[in-house]
C-alpha cells in the first residue's frame, strides 16, 4: 500500500473517529444542559419568572445585538459585564445586605468577620441548592431571595431605559439610551438574566458543582475552580510536550529528505490563460478591499466606544449607529471578507487546474457575486433594523438580529448564504472535476481541495442547527461548529491544498512530495482542531467528558505550531528559489506572516488561554481578543490576502507590480497588529487576569475596574497600531485598484511574449 493510501485511511479514520465523538458529547451536553424552568416560585407560591418571560427576555436580549452588547457565560463583547457575572454578583450582595439587616439590624459592611461568614454560609447554602423540581418543573426560591430579584430586576430596568439614575452606567458600558423601550420587555430580559446566574449558581443534581462548572469565579457564592479543571489542565500540558516532541521526530526523520526540482528557467504561470470565469473573480477583490476598509473603519469606531461611551471624538453617533451595531458589523466583516477571498480564489482556481471551463461558469460566477451583495446588505440592514428596535420581536429572529457573535445574521440571510455556498460548491467542483478524474501525481491534492470545498459548503450549515427557542447550551454548541470548524479547521485545510498546488506548478516542489505533505498537514492540523472545539464549551453545560476532551485535544492543536519555523523558512526559501519567483515574492510574503502569526497568535496567544483552569479566570477577558484578532488577521486575513495576490498576479500577468505599495502594506500590517497586541489588549489582559484573581470575575468585567485612568490610557494606546494598520490597508487598497485604473506594462512579460510564452489576448 502506497504512502498517500494509506494517508488517506488515516485522515479517514480521524474524521469518523473524531466526528463521532463529537456527536455523542453534543447528546451529552444535551442531556446535562441547565434546565429551563416552568416557573420560577416563592415557597408561598408567589410567581416571579415563567418559563415565556426567560423566552421572551432571550429574545430581547438578542435584538439588542446578545452577544454583541456584554456577554453571557463569557462569550461576547467586552465592555458592557457579563451580565451572568453581574446578575449573580449584584443578586448575592442584595441578599447578604437583606439578610444582615434582618438578623443584625445592620448593614452588611458594618459586620465583623465572623458575621460576615456566618452570612455567607447560608446564601451559599441557600443559592447553591437545586430547587428544580423535575416533575412540576418549578425553580422554588425564598420570599428573601425573591426581594433581591426584584432589586437587581429594577437596576437592570432602568439600566435599559432612559432613566437619568444610570446613565453614567449606560455610558460606562457604551449602551445608547433606551435600549429597550418596552418596559415589559425590559421586565423579561432581567428573567434571561436572572436564569443564566441562576445556572452558574445552582449545583447540578446530586453534584456539587454548578451547570457551568463553577463559572464565574464568585467568592460569595462558592463558586471556585472544580479539581477538574486543574487535573486536565495539567494533562493538556503533558500532551502538548508529547505531541512536540513526537512532531519534531517525525519532521527530523522524514521531512526533507527529498531534494527539491530545479525550478524551470521561466514563470509557468505565464502562459496560463484566464477563462471568462476566471476573469469574472477579479470582482470578488474588489468587493474583498471594500468590506475590509469598512471593517477597519467599524473597529476603529467601536474601540472608540471603549472611551467616550456614546460618542466618537464628540461626535453623538450613538443613537444612529450605537456599538452593538458597530460590534457585529466589524465581527461580521472580517469573517466576510476573508470568506470571499477564499471563495474567489477557489473560483479562480478550479478552471485553472483542470484546464477546463464549464459552460455559463461565467453566468454562476456573477450571479453568485449578485447574491453575496444582497445577502450582505439585506443581512446588515436588518441588524440595524432589530438594535435599533424597529424590527419587532416576531420578525428579529429570520431577518434581524440573532445576537450569536460571528453567526448574529438573521435567519433567512444565514439560510440564504448557505444557498450561496452550495452554489459556490457546485461552481468550484463542476470547474474542478476533469483533473479530479485524472489520475496522475496531483490528483490526491485535487481531491483534498476538492473535499475541503465540499465541507466549506456543507458545515456552515451547522449554523441551521438550532431554532429560536432552542437551549442557549445545544446554540453554544453548534454556534463553534461554525467558527471553530468551519473557519478553523476545512478553510485550513483548503488553504494549504491550495498553496501546495501552487507550488507544484510553479516547479518548487514535487506533485508526490506536496501531496504526502498536504495530507500528513491535514491529519495533523484536524486531530487537535475538531475535538479541540470542546475547549469553547467548558462553561455552557458540559460535563467532565467534555473539559477532559477539550483540554487535550486543544493542546493538539498547538504541536503543529511548534515547528512552524521550520517550514516559515522554507516559504522563504521557495521566494528566493529563482529570479522570477520576484514576481510572487509579496504573496509569498504574506504566506511568511501567516506562519509567524500562526506561532504567536494561534500558538502562544491561544494555549495561553485554552486550558480550563486558565479560560476559568481568562474567558471574556481582552486576553480572548488578544487571541482572537491576532489569529483572525494575522493567520486567515494574512492568508486571504496572499491568496488574493496570487490571483491577481494571474489576471494581471502584464502589469507590472508596484512592489513599493505592497512592502508597505505588509510591514504596516504587521506592525500595526502587533503593537495593537502589545500596547492595548495584552497589558488590559492582564490587568484584568490580576483584577479577577483578587476580587472575582465580575470585578474585572466592572465599569469600575474598566473606567480607571490607566485603561482609558492602554484603549488610547491602540491608537498608534491602528493608525498604521489602517495606512497598510489604504496602500493595498490603491495596489489593487491601481491594476485596473492606472495599469504599467511589465517588461518582463514582454520578453515572455516575444518568446511564444505567454497568452496575448489582454
Amino acid at each position: 500500500m502506497s504512502t498517500t493510501k494509506r494517508l488517506w485511511l488515516g485522515l479517514a479514520a480521524l474524521l469518523i473517529a473524531s466526528f463521532g465523538v463529537m456527536l455523542w458529547l453534543g447528546f451529552e451536553l444535551h442531556q446535562t444542559a441547565p434546565p429551563m424552568p416552568e416557573r420560577v416560585i416563592t415557597r408561598n407560591g408567589q410567581v416571579v419568572y415563567t418559563r415565556a418571560d426567560i423566552e421572551k427576555g432571550r429574545q430581547v436580549w438578542q435584538s439588542t445585538g446578545g452577544q454583541q452588547l456584554g456577554s453571557i457565560w463569557g462569550h461576547g463583547a467586552l465592555v458592557a459585564p457579563d451580565w451572568s457575572a453581574d446578575w449573580l454578583h449584584r443578586e448575592a450582595e442584595a441578599m447578604l445586605e437583606l439578610d444582615a439587616r434582618k438578623n443584625t439590624a445592620e448593614p452588611y459592611s458594618m459586620l465583623d468577620a465572623p458575621a460576615k461568614a456566618q452570612l455567607q454560609a447560608a446564601l451559599q447554602a441557600e443559592m447553591r441548592a437545586n430547587t428544580y423540581d423535575a416533575a412540576t418543573g418549578d425553580i422554588v426560591i425564598s420570599d428573601a431571595r425573591a426581594q433581591a430579584i426584584s432589586q437587581v430586576a429594577a437596576h437592570y430596568s432602568s439600566l435599559f431605559s432612559n432613566d437619568p439614575a444610570t446613565r453614567e452606567l449606560r455610558e460606562a458600558y457604551a449602551m445608547k439610551e433606551d435600549t429597550v423601550p418596552d418596559q415589559e420587555h425590559r421586565r423579561a430580559m432581567t428573567s434571561f438574566f436572572f436564569w443564566t446566574a441562576w445556572a452558574a449558581t445552582t449545583n447540578r443534581p446530586d453534584g456539587t458543582i454548578t451547570y457551568t462548572n463553577n463559572w464565574p469565579y464568585e467568592t460569595l457564592v462558592g463558586n471556585a475552580p472544580t479539581s477538574s479543571s486543574f487535573m486536565w489542565s495539567m494533562f493538556s500540558l503533558l500532551f502538548l510536550l508529547g505531541g512536540i516532541g513526537l512532531m519534531s521526530w517525525h519532521y527530523a526523520a522524514y521531512h526533507g529528505k527529498e531534494p527539491l526540482p530545479v525550478p524551470p528557467k521561466r514563470d509557468p504561470l505565464l502562459g496560463l490563460k484566464p477563462t471568462p470565469s476566471m476573469k469574472a473573480t477579479a470582482k470578488y477583490f474588489w468587493v474583498v478591499i471594500a468590506l475590509f476598509l469598512v471593517q477597519i473603519l467599524l473597529g476603529a469606531t467601536t474601540a472608540h466606544y471603549q472611551v467616550e461611551g456614546q460618542e466618537a471624538y464628540g461626535l453623538q453617533i450613538a443613537e444612529i449607529l450605537p456599538y452593538s451595531l458597530t460590534r457585529s458589523w466589524h465581527t461580521q466583516l472580517a469573517v466576510l471578507w476573508i470568506a470571499t477571498a477564499w471563495l474567489g480564489t477557489g473560483l479562480y482556481i478550479g478552471p485553472a487546474i483542470s484546464g477546463h471551463e464549464p459552460k455559463y461558469q461565467r453566468a454562476g460566477v456573477n450571479f453568485l457575486f449578485a447574491c453575496l451583495l444582497i445577502i450582505v446588505i439585506g443581512a446588515f440592514a436588518g441588524q440595524w433594523f432589530a438594535v435599533m428596535q424597529k424590527l419587532g420581536l416576531e420578525h428579529n429572529f429570520w431577518f434581524g438580529h440573532q445576537g450569536w457573535e460571528y453567526v448574529d445574521i438573521g435567519r433567512f440571510w444565514q439560510a440564504f448564504l448557505f444557498i450561496g455556498l452550495l452554489l459556490w460548491l457546485f461552481l468550484v467542483g463542476r470547474a474542478l472535476w476533469p483533473a479530479i478524474k485524472r489520475k496522475d501525481e496531483m490528483s490526491s491534492i485535487v481531491g483534498l481541495l476538492f473535499l475541503s470545498t465540499v465541507a466549506i459548503g456543507l458545515f456552515y450549515g451547522a449554523g441551521l442547527m438550532w431554532g429560536e427557542h432552542t437551549h442557549i447550551s445545544m446554540v453554544e454548541y453548534w454556534r463553534w461548529w461554525v467558527v471553530h470548524l468551519w473557519v478553523e479547521g476545512f478553510f485550513e485545510v483548503f488553504a494549504v491544498a491550495v498553496i501546495s498546488f501552487l507550488f507544484v506548478k510553479l516547479g518548487l516542489l514535487r506533485g508526490k512530495t506536496a501531496t504526502e505533505a498536504v495530507l500528513f498537514a491535514t491529519i495533523v492540523y484536524l486531530t487537535g482542531g475538531v475535538l479541540g472545539m470542546f475547549h469553547h464549551l467548558y462553561f455552557v453545560g458540559t460535563t467532565t467528558a467534555g473539559v477532559a476532551l477539550g483540554a487535550a485535544f486543544s493542546a493538539l492543536e498547538v504541536v503543529p505550531l511548534a515547528i512552524i519555523g521550520l517550514e516559515a523558512y522554507e516559504t522563504w526559501s521557495h521566494s528566493r528559489a529563482t529570479p522570477w519567483m520576484a514576481r510572487y515574492k509579496w504573496p509569498i510574503m504574506f504566506f511568511l506572516a501567516v506562519s509567524f502569526w500562526n506561532l504567536i497568535g494561534a500558538g502562544l496567544f491561544g494555549f495561553l488561554i485554552n486550558t480550563p483552569i486558565a479560560l476559568y479566570y481568562m474567558q471574556g477577558l481582552n486576553l480572548t481578543p488578544l487571541h482572537g484578532h491576532t489569529a483572525l488577521f494575522g493567520v486567515y486575513g494574512m492568508l486571504g490576502i496572499g491568496l488574493m495576490l496570487f490571483c491577481l498576479r494571474g489576471l494581471k500577468p502584464h502589469v507590472q507590480w508596484h512592489t513599493g505599495l505592497l512592502r508597505g502594506a505588509f510591514w504596516c500590517f504587521n506592525i500595526g497588529l502587533a503593537l495593537m497586541a502589545l500596547l492595548t489588549l495584552l497589558p488590559m489582559g492582564v490587568l484584568q487576569l490580576q483584577a479577577a484573581l483578587e476580587h472575582g470575575y465580575w470585578f474585572a468585567r466592572s465599569a469600575e475596574f474598566m473606567n480607571r485612568p490607566l485603561i482609558d490610557m492602554l484603549v488610547w494606546m491602540r491608537v498608534p497600531g491602528d493608525t498604521i494598520f489602517s495606512v497598510g490597508a489604504a496602500l493595498l487598497a490603491w495596489f489593487v485598484f491601481r491594476q485596473w485604473i492606472k495599469p504599467v506594462r511589465d517588461p518582463e512579460y514582454d520578453r515572455a511574449l516575444a518568446e511564444g510564452q505567454a497568452d496575448t489576448e489582454y
